[in-house]
C-alpha cells in the first residue's frame, strides 16, 4: 500500500470514529423480512451516567418493500423500579414520489428517527418497540409489515 493510500485510509478511519463520539448505546435487532404486529423488540440499556443528559433515537433499516408513507410505533421505556412510560409515535418514511427517506445508496435505507432529548437515567432501563401501522379505514393493525428488516435504538450524549 502506498503512503498516499495509507494516509487516505487513516483519514477515513479517523473521520468515521470521530463522527460517532456522542454514541453511548447503538444496537440493532433483526425482525426478518417483515415485522409482525405482535413482535416487540426489546433493548437492555447499560447503566448510564446519572449526572449526564442524553438524546434518544429509534433506528430502522428498511427496503423498497415498505409500501407506506408513514410509520407508527409504540415505544415504552421501563425504569428500574418498573414504572413504564409509553409513547405512540409517527414518522414520515417516504417522499411524496414514494421513494424511501433515510441514508443508503441501495434499496436498503437506514433511518435515525428522533425520539426524546435531554433525558436523564438512574439505573438500568429497558426499551420496548412495537409497530402499530394500520391501513386507512381498517381497525386491525397490519399483521406483517413488509420492508422493515431491523429495528435499533441509539443513545447519544447531549452536548
Amino acid at each position: 500500500m502506498s503512503l498516499k493510500n495509507s494516509a487516505l485510509l487513516l483519514l477515513v478511519t479517523v473521520l468515521l470514529f470521530s463522527c460517532d463520539k456522542k454514541r453511548v448505546f447503538d444496537e440493532y435487532k433483526s425482525v426478518g423480512s417483515a415485522w409482525h404486529k405482535d413482535s416487540i423488540v426489546t433493548f437492555d440499556l447499560p447503566e448510564l451516567d446519572s449526572t449526564k443528559r442524553y438524546n434518544l433515537f429509534v433506528n430502522l433499516r428498511d427496503n423498497n418493500n415498505y409500501k407506506y408513507n408513514n410509520l407508527f410505533l409504540i415505544v415504552a421505556i421501563e425504569s428500574p423500579n418498573g414504572f413504564t412510560k409509553v409513547d405512540t409515535l409517527e414518522y414520515q418514511m417516504a417522499n411524496p414520489d414514494g421513494s424511501l427517506l433515510g441514508d443508503g445508496f441501495s434499496d436498503i435505507k437506514e433511518s435515525k428517527l428522533f425520539y426524546k432529548e435531554n433525558e436523564k437515567f438512574k439505573g438500568k432501563y429497558k426499551v420496548h418497540i412495537k409497530q402499530a401501522v394500520r391501513e386507512t379505514g381498517k381497525v386491525p393493525g397490519v399483521m406483517l409489515l413488509d420492508g422493515i428488516t431491523e429495528v435499533g435504538f441509539r443513545v447519544e450524549k447531549k452536548d
